[in-house]
């Protein structure tokens, strides 16, 4: 909204002087520039939100395969375990006969 506002004042002398004063509440701006920086911020959160996701699915992958290779070694560790019975089991029965 633009106001213009006109004052007059006279001096002790008679003379007369006008003062012209253009008030503006301030332009707006075009309706396609907010369009365009919200598209735009609405993209670079859609691509945020993808690249999260992918590092958070490489990281669950990473955890997976990390919980089953402790896994294995724990059944390996087993099948030594097992073994080393049987050896002993073997030596105490050459011993007694």
């Amino acid at each position: 909204m633009t106001e213009e506002r006109i004052t007059e004042t006279t001096d002790a002398t008679g003379n007369t002087h006008t003062t012209h004063t253009v008030v503006t509440d301030g332009e707006s701006r075009g309706g396609g520039t907010n369009w365009v920086l919200i598209v735009i911020v609405l993209a670079v959160a859609v691509v945020g939100i993808f690249l999260l996701t992918q590092m958070n699915s490489a990281e669950v992958t990473k955890d997976n395969a990390v919980a089953e290779a402790a896994s294995e070694v724990g059944e390996a560790a087993n099948q030594v375990g097992d073994a080393a019975q049987s050896a002993g089991e073997a030596v105490e029965n050459a011993v007694e006969n």
